[in-house]
């Protein structure tokens, strides 16, 4: 079992900066693949990026890539994304997840899930 537990959400202006962090708690966080997901139309969770169990690989949608960076640090289990440059298009509400398969892209194979942070970036 693994709690996930989000944070750093907040209003923010579009061009500024914006680190959320989710701290796990449970049994070996560093064996899971982190990922950050929010809602989109048309879809229950959209994936924003996410980062193998050692953090040697990162994935991002086309959507923020080289705009957002996510990390993490397995000595705290915390993964982190840093949102650089958000747009109005970014305000959602981002949810962390962990999950042990490969396919990091699918909400469906996530097994645990934070409450989520709310992020707006105003224009």
């Amino acid at each position: 079992q693994v709690q996930l537990v989000e944070s750093g959400g907040g209003l923010v202006q579009a061009g500024g900066s914006l680190r959320l962090s989710c701290a796990a708690s449970g049994r070996a966080f560093s064996s899971y693949t982190m990922g950050w997901f929010r809602p989109a139309p048309g879809k229950e969770r959209e994936f924003v990026a996410a980062v193998s169990w050692s953090g040697a690989n990162t994935y991002y949608a086309d959507s923020v890539k080289g705009r957002f960076t996510i990390s993490r640090d397995n000595a705290k289990n915390t993964v982190y994304l840093r949102m650089n440059s958000p747009e109005p298009e970014d305000t959602a509400v981002y949810y962390c997840a962990a999950t042990t398969q490969l396919d990091y892209s699918d909400y469906a194979v996530y097994n645990y899930w934070g409450q989520g942070t709310q992020v707006t970036v105003s224009p």
